[in-house]
């Protein structure tokens, strides 16, 4: 899938670390190092900017790394890049540890999946079909 994109930023385009990889790692785009405190959340840049093709979307998904050594992940996880957003790509991170955590430029923040979708039609009805589950939500297939 070809996606226009404009890099204002210091670092080189995103890239699939392996072959078979579903994410592309996003890059802090930072003048100076940002330091999260515990709790603490910052918009961070990429200086990125994308044009993806209608019936897609972009996820802002959080790194597992990040996650478990740091405990820095996302908010509003994951993010949604619409098809028609036009603006710099942003990540909003948060910091669930006890420890301060500075954020360096260039930092791998987190991965972007591009993903096709279906846009609804909603249907009226009085009833839905039924199936086995019914209305069991919640943990009630199991543990």
């Amino acid at each position: 899938m070809d996606v226009p994109i404009v890099n204002r930023s210091k670092h080189p385009l995103p890239e699939y670390a392996t072959s078979l990889s579903a994410g592309l790692d996003l890059r802090a785009n930072l003048d100076a190092p940002l330091v999260l405190e515990p709790l603490g959340r910052a918009l961070v840049s990429t200086g990125l900017f994308l044009a993806l093709p209608p019936g897609t979307e972009a996820q802002l998904r959080p790194r597992s790394g990040l996650a478990l050594k740091h405990g820095v992940t996302l908010l509003n996880s994951p993010g949604t890049i619409d098809a028609d957003y036009r603006g710099e790509l942003k990540v909003l991170l948060v910091n669930l540890s006890a420890e301060p955590f500075s954020l360096l430029d260039g930092e791998r923040v987190c991965q972007l999946v591009v993903a096709r979708h279906e846009a609804v039609r909603w249907m009226p009805c009085h009833d839905l079909p039924a199936t086995d589950r019914g209305q069991g939500g919640f943990g009630s297939t199991g543990r």
